[in-house]
């Protein structure tokens, strides 16, 4: 395989973004092909005469301000017709009898949701028109939601894109920044997708990325019962949105927002960071070729400063960040039976002296750098009354950098002495804390040894703690996702059953690149001696972790300047909707296929591991093939009455995100992090590398991680205003992979019948001696799993005035793997299948781990909408209780050798455990305790002026969490902590935010 140049591939791709970007948006009224059903919606019904016969050969017209020119079709012989691939918006449908009768329908087309709408003609030529009506999605046995852009303007929501998780039934409220709430599954099995673009971070799964809400136009959510129609592997929810749109119209706004700090009430605890935010907003659309060509572009610009604030330490520098994005869209309609979309965004951000907690000195902030770009191009045929063809490009990237303000310029040798004298000056110092309590000897000594370092760096020296010098770590992280889709829909009879055949392809390539190495000595801690070296006699007193890449002449082995990772995922998908009488069958299936491309290795013959080393070199990791990721998905719907619906569902996922990519591959073993261990006077003891660091092996003939998911429900459509439902689901998931020791079966912590299957790869030692690599493997772990159950009812009202949306969902999330709490800090990006699970004894499935996670919530309700005002006003109102968060005690010392007597564990020996880390090594069951439960109130308030014939001045005020309830979460679970049981973690305090527009 030839050797592939990471600096290259990272260039090629960025420029290649912005060309594709350029092109696509000079070349679109020269496309001929094809949109994706994902980003549209469609109606199908039955027309019918007043005598209650159906009617073939009428013609539909379909009109919407969002579709350039008009969209037809023609009843068949049973009266059925079909509108497909139409974009999301109010649609105006004109029904013409060959008599001449005509009937006029309004409906809302939502996005990825198929509207049954039956129409029966009136006598004479009777012109009817009706207003919006709640309609029920008639895709059988599956959880989905519709918001539309009235709700998301009414309603105190947020400017970003995960604001609008709030929004969704059963979901937790959550305002982690990164990770994603649970939903039956790990936050990172969730799916976010902005105009039909993936926008989680590749290999992680996080929405990491930085899309805003004010260019959406409506908001879809499918939570439960996936048909095989989207491609849909998510384990989570998968949320996606559709884009404003320009129209026949010329159309703009101008918007400011602000909520200055002093629109911020005081923080429980913690550090008063008094932060100014503003955000600018504007949007100008109409027609290029009236009936034939739209298009939209906009720009967001929000700002957050913050000046004198102040944490443990004392006075911390300002801080900033500001971003600039654009946004452009073209629209084109160049027949009747043809649509194209083609749009471009595009954002920067800067940052200044971020990253400083509340105990650290400011010497520790860092600044940072983002930029991100999504290009989509997609387009759809309707070929005639029965068939359409779609299809759908997208490119998206994601690039960062950060880097310490304050940088070390030192040159690091492998065997050099740690300078003991000036640790505030090399690295990130870790302050320690003294020890109370009934006190050890070994805890008098250490006491004694870390009161000089106290006295010189804490921030409070009769307790110790914090941090001072700088941070630890240069890095570059690029991410770049390439998308293509297409899908071909055709409908037919077959002895009175209807069928909507769906068949699709998805090819899609995830990519990182990454660049990274250590400030100074990178994180320094102080182990006091109570740590010991790998012989298992020789104290530590003094610990670095750096990257390999800050030694130097480290074995004569340069490492390359970075590390590309890269995964290929194709799916196919087919999917048969039968229509018969009352009844509608899914009858569907995806198969996908998963290729991981490492860095370091070729491939050689004669080797027993079938590789040699190559540095810098590409290389195909593990494939999981079509046979291994087949995926039924099967539904059954009746409807008894014109208003009521049952349904049940069946649906298997094999989640996409994984970073074993990356965290597997060859080249860690050059750029891998390691662990130096000093003594007393700081000097070089060894080199520990961090074995969860390296290039690991495969275990045979894994099997995926998979969820099965079944899942019944009820509809009730009760009138024109109100809709309910109810439902119940069941979630199974299993075949986690994770690295773990080769030898950790045969630990005496695990069950016997565990030991008894010995190790995961036999021969690990003999592929080892030929190219190297970690003592841990990439295993299926043995007995790990998840379930979760889940009862739910859900209401939507719609009057004259009124919008509510409201839930109750009772669950409960249990198992031994949970991805949700992989480290002592959560809201950060983790990998999946390389965390801190397995890592050795204390923290393997069968350690404590069998309870609730950390995701369950059993409780959580909310409710929202908006009261339209007779003097052109309208509140709107959010609020949400949900069931606290579980936690668990970590403790080490459950896991250590026995004191005397006992057999010696050795180190390398199976049992060894001595000193290290507590985290996610639970002294007790698996949440055992929960945090407090929490609500949240929110109101907002809009006033329209209307000004010179059609041009608006709208102001605004949300006013989040009114009672300011700054609920604790995040407990500390380490038991030698003096803030055990203590929150880390608060809700944020009610603050106000003022904002105007113009629009004309």
């Amino acid at each position: 395989m030839a050797q592939r140049s990471s600096t290259s591939i990272k260039s090629n791709l960025k420029y290649k973004g912005l060309v594709t970007g350029f092109v696509l948006l000079a070349t679109l009224g020269g496309m001929s092909s094809t949109a994706l059903a994902q980003q549209a919606g469609a109606v199908i019904g039955t027309v019918t005469e007043a005598s209650g016969v159906v009617a073939p050969g009428v013609t539909i017209e379909a009109r919407s301000p969002v579709l350039p020119g008009v969209r037809t079709a023609t009843t068949d012989e049973n009266g059925r017709y079909q509108l497909p691939l139409l974009p999301p918006g109010e649609y105006e449908l004109t029904f013409t009898d060959p008599d001449g009768t005509v009937t006029t329908r309004s409906v809302m087309v939502l996005l990825q949701q198929r509207i049954n709408f039956d129409v029966e003609f009136s006598s004479g030529d009777e012109i009817i028109v009706l207003g919006q009506k709640l309609l029920v999605d008639t895709g059988s046995g599956s959880l989905k939601n519709t918001i539309g852009v009235q709700a998301i303007n009414s309603v105190p929501v947020g400017q970003e894109y995960r604001d609008l998780q709030k929004l969704i039934p059963g979901v937790q409220y959550s305002e982690e920044t990164i990770r994603g709430p649970s939903a039956g599954a790990s936050g990172q099995d969730n799916g976010y997708q902005f105009d039909g673009v993936d926008v989680s971070l590749p290999l992680f799964g996080t929405l990491s990325a930085e899309p805003s809400t004010h260019d959406i136009e409506q908001v879809s959510v499918v939570r439960g019962g996936a048909k095989a129609i989207g491609f849909n592997r998510t384990a989570g929810f998968l949320i996606n949105t559709s884009s404003k749109r320009g129209t026949n119209e010329f159309k703009g706004e101008v918007g400011y927002q602000i909520q200055s700090s002093g629109m911020t009430a005081d923080r429980k605890q913690g550090a008063q960071v008094d932060l100014d935010r503003e955000w600018i907003t504007a949007n100008v659309g109409g027609p290029i070729l009236k009936d034939k060509l739209f298009f939209y572009g906009s720009y967001y610009r929000p700002t957050v400063t913050g000046e004198n604030s102040s944490n443990a330490y004392g006075p911390v520098g300002d801080f900033k960040s500001v971003r600039d994005e654009f946004f452009g869209k073209l629209t084109a309609a160049p027949t009747d039976n043809l649509l194209f979309d083609v749009s471009y965004r595009t954002s920067e951000r800067n940052g200044e002296n971020e990253g400083i907690g509340e105990f650290e000195a400011a010497t520790l902030g860092e600044g940072s750098d983002a930029s991100q770009d999504i290009i989509i191009a997609e387009g759809s045929w309707i070929i005639d009354d029965k068939s359409s063809l779609s299809f759908k490009f997208t490119d998206f990237s994601f690039e960062t950098a950060g880097g310490p303000d304050t940088l070390f310029d030192l040159t690091i040798g492998a065997n050099d002495p740690l300078p003991v004298g000036n640790l505030g000056a090399i690295g990130r110092l870790n302050v320690p804390s003294f020890r109370t309590g009934t006190l050890t000897p070994e805890d008098i000594a250490f006491n004694t040894f870390i009161t000089p370092i106290v006295n010189q760096f804490s921030y409070d020296p009769t307790t110790g703690g914090g941090a001072v010098g700088g941070a630890t770590t240069i890095n570059s992280q690029d991410f770049y996702r390439t998308n293509f889709e297409i899908a071909y829909d055709r409908t037919f009879e077959i002895g009175g059953l209807f069928h909507d055949i769906h068949i699709g392809y998805q090819h899609q390539e995830v990519e990182e690149i990454l660049a990274r190495t250590s400030n100074g000595y990178g994180a320094i801690s102080v182990l006091g001696g109570d740590s010991f070296a790998s012989d298992g006699v020789t104290p530590v007193f003094y610990q670095a972790r750096l990257s390999q890449t800050s030694i130097q002449g480290g074995g004569g082995t340069l490492a390359p300047p970075s590390i590309d990772s890269r995964s290929i995922l194709q799916s196919i998908e087919i999917n048969d909707t039968i229509e018969y009488d009352k009844w509608t069958f899914d009858v569907g299936v995806m198969i996908s296929k998963d290729i991981l491309y490492g860095q370091g290795l070729r491939e050689v013959s004669g080797n027993l591991s079938g590789f040699e080393l190559a540095p810098g070199n590409e290389y195909k990791m593990y494939t999981v093939d079509w046979e291994d990721m087949i995926q039924p998905r099967l539904g059954i719907r009746y409807d008894w009455t014109d208003r009521d619906t049952v349904y049940a569902n069946f649906a298997k996922y094999n989640a996409p995100a994984s970073s074993l990519a990356r965290a597997a591959s060859w080249d860690r073993n050059l750029n891998r992090d390691i662990r130096i261990n000093y003594d007393q006077n700081g000097n070089f003891i060894e080199i520990d590398p961090v074995r969860s660091s390296s290039g690991k092996f495969f275990q045979d003939d894994l099997k995926p991680r998979y969820t099965n998911e079944y899942l019944v429900g009820w509809d009730k459509q009760v009138n024109e205003d109100l809709t309910m439902r109810l439902h119940a689901r069941h979630r199974y998931s299993s075949n986690f992979w994770e690295d773990t020791p080769n030898n950790a079966r045969l630990s005496p912590f695990a069950p016997s019948e565990i030991q008894q299957l010995g190790l995961y790869i036999p021969n690990l030692a003999d592929v080892r001696a030929e190219i190297g690599g970690s003592s841990y493997v990439i295993a299926q772990l043995d007995t790990a799993y998840t379930k979760y159950w889940e009862a739910g009812l859900e209401a939507q009202y719609s009057a004259d005035n009124w919008y509510l949306q409201g839930s109750y969902v009772w669950s409960s999330y249990r198992g031994n793997f949970d991805q949700d709490n992989t480290s002592s800090v959560n809201d950060a990006n983790r990998f999946i299948g390389s965390s801190s699970i397995a890592d050795g004894v204390g923290r393997q499935p069968w350690n404590n781990k069998e309870g609730k996670l950390r995701g369950d919530r059993p409780h959580q309700l909310k409710v929202y909408g908006y009261y339209d005002l007779p003097w052109n006003g309208r509140a709107g109102f959010y609020t949400a209780w949900q069931s606290g968060q579980p936690w668990e005690a970590w403790s080490n010392l459950a896991y250590r050798p026995p004191a005397g007597g006992g057999v010696a564990l050795l180190p390398g020996s199976p049992g060894y455990y001595f000193g290290g880390s507590s985290t996610i090594r639970y002294s007790e069951p698996a949440g055992s305790n929960r945090s407090d439960s929490h609500f949240q109130f929110d109101l907002s308030y809009t006033q329209n002026f209307e000004i010179l014939n059609g041009k608006n001045i709208e102001l605004r005020a949300d006013l989040f969490n009114v009672f300011n309830t700054q609920t604790g979460y995040n407990i500390n679970p380490f038991e030698s902590s003096s803030t055990f049981g203590d929150p880390r973690s608060y809700f944020n305090p009610r603050r106000l935010q003022l904002s105007a527009t113009a629009s004309f």
